[in-house]
């Protein structure tokens, strides 16, 4: 990657432009022609540095419910665990890390699924010593942006401001789900990326990105753009701080770690008695050391001393949720006799 690949990506994984011919768009910011700079992402792409392009869903609007999982797993049974997890197709993120709670993953469950039930299928597996629900109570912070060129680092601070979203109750008609399955498909890198979507609903370019539009507007779309292979782009860290924070100032931390731009998450989550870590944040560095500092860093500015970083040893899935393109889970299918 060269000085100017960085500083598309930089631009990519938060602001693109929703019109029918969004590379003609960006390249003119970049000073290319749209050819240049589709043959950039083209190559961005095939490296494996831009994992996906595409919208991305607030869960919980979409009526779908979802928790993080920590599982205590036999040190010879993880890869067994974890992949008969993976095929759960409510799973996307599955890491294991370095604790007794060894396999940590996210399970999400379309409207009208129980999300234990769910959760309780996987008991059926040997080798599992606990499971602990954790699901958000409170969300402060989702989005990951990796700053991917150097000089441009911001510094360790709460300066961010929360984005500002219109307030309304959203259910999903079955025209809504067609557009959410088709804004969430990986858009290809042509001149005009959204035709055949518009197309197989029957609509224009226009009237589609408008939906994307007004799905940003009332916070049912985070946003439409790229996600990065963390590893690939160089950010091997990938580290979950977890907080013991008192209840009375829950609100008030979490906000604050929601405000530093280099936490790309930040949630409560429910405590149990060998878990009393309430407030979860993560962080993406080149590495631990870097990872640790900056950990230092913002505990300094939060005043929290019981904390704890648990690196990600191996990344056993990393996808998006499909919404809206169920496939019952039967654990039974996946058990080998």
């Amino acid at each position: 990657m060269d000085a100017l690949d960085k500083e598309i990506l930089n631009e990519i994984q938060w602001i693109f432009p929703l019109v029918p011919q969004p590379y003609t768009e960006m390249a003119k910011k970049f000073k290319l022609s749209e050819e240049q700079l589709m043959q950039r992402l083209i190559g961005l792409k095939k490296t494996g540095v831009i994992r996906q392009l595409s919208a991305i869903f607030d869960t919980r609007k979409l009526g779908y419910k979802s928790a993080l999982i920590a599982m205590s797993i036999e040190p010879e049974k993880l890869d067994y665990v974890a992949n008969q997890v993976n095929k759960h197709p409510g799973v996307s993120h599955n890491y294991e890390r370095n604790h007794e709670y060894n396999l940590w993953f996210t399970l999400a469950v379309p409207p009208g699924s129980d999300l234990k039930a769910e959760v309780d299928k996987f008991s059926k597996l040997s080798g599992i010593k606990k499971t602990r629900l954790l699901p958000t109570i409170k969300l402060f912070k989702i989005g990951v942006k990796l700053d991917m060129v150097e000089d441009k680092v911001a510094e360790v601070k709460p300066i961010e401001e929360k984005k500002k979203i219109r307030n309304v109750e959203f259910v999903a008609t079955e025209e809504d789900k067609d557009y959410i399955r088709e804004l969430q498909k990986d858009l290809e890198i042509i001149n005009r990326p959204f035709l055949k979507s518009a197309q197989k609903l029957g609509i224009t370019e226009e009237q589609l990105l408008e939906k994307g539009k007004y799905y940003e507007e009332i916070g049912v779309m985070r946003r439409f753009a790229a996600i990065l292979r963390h590893r690939d782009a160089g950010f091997v860290a990938n580290g979950m701080i977890v907080w013991n924070v008192p209840t009375q100032k829950i609100e008030e931390i979490g906000s604050k770690l929601g405000a530093f731009p280099q936490v790309s998450h930040c949630y409560q989550r429910p405590v149990y008695q060998d878990w009393p870590y309430n407030v979860f944040s993560m962080i993406h560095c080149k590495s631990q050391g870097d990872a640790e500092n900056m950990a230092k860093e913002i505990q300094k500015q939060i005043g929290v001393d019981d904390y704890r970083i648990l690196f990600s040893s191996r990344e056993f899935k990393k996808t998006r949720v499909e919404y809206f393109v169920e496939h019952e889970y039967k654990i039974e299918d996946f058990i080998p006799a």
